[in-house]
């Protein structure tokens, strides 16, 4: 089963080299989403599996995204400069990963969002 990520990152090189990281291990990656608005357009136009979202777009909060994703049940990852302490409270359940980050420590937190589906 081919496995769609979304990236919602608007840092250009994090998302690129997120994108490729991800590639490489076999996941499938639609277009880079820099805002609210590219992220939740991909939504409606793709089938998502999951995600990383990355809580700060250049100033915007990305938690309609979030509640997006939660509505129809795909699983995400927050990515953040800030502690989870700064979440609002109906967000902290999320798991998060704190920024500068490495993919080794991201990857395995993906795999097990989708205990029940096969990974690449």
């Amino acid at each position: 089963m081919e496995l769609r990520v979304l990236i919602v990152e608007d840092e250009f090189l994090i998302a690129s080299m997120l994108e490729a990281h991800l590639v490489r291990l076999g996941y499938t990656v639609p277009p880079i989403a820099a805002t609210v608005e590219e992220a939740l357009s991909i939504l409606e136009q793709n089938e998502i599996h999951l995600a990383v979202v990355d809580i700060n777009l250049a100033g915007t909060a990305s938690y309609p995204v979030a509640d997006a994703l939660k509505a129809r049940s795909i699983p995400f990852v927050f990515t953040t400069g800030y502690g989870q302490s700064g979440l609002p409270e109906p967000y902290r359940a999320f798991p998060i990963v704190q920024k500068p980050y490495r993919i080794s420590r991201l990857e395995p937190i993906l795999r097990g969002l989708l205990p029940e589906m096969s990974t690449p």
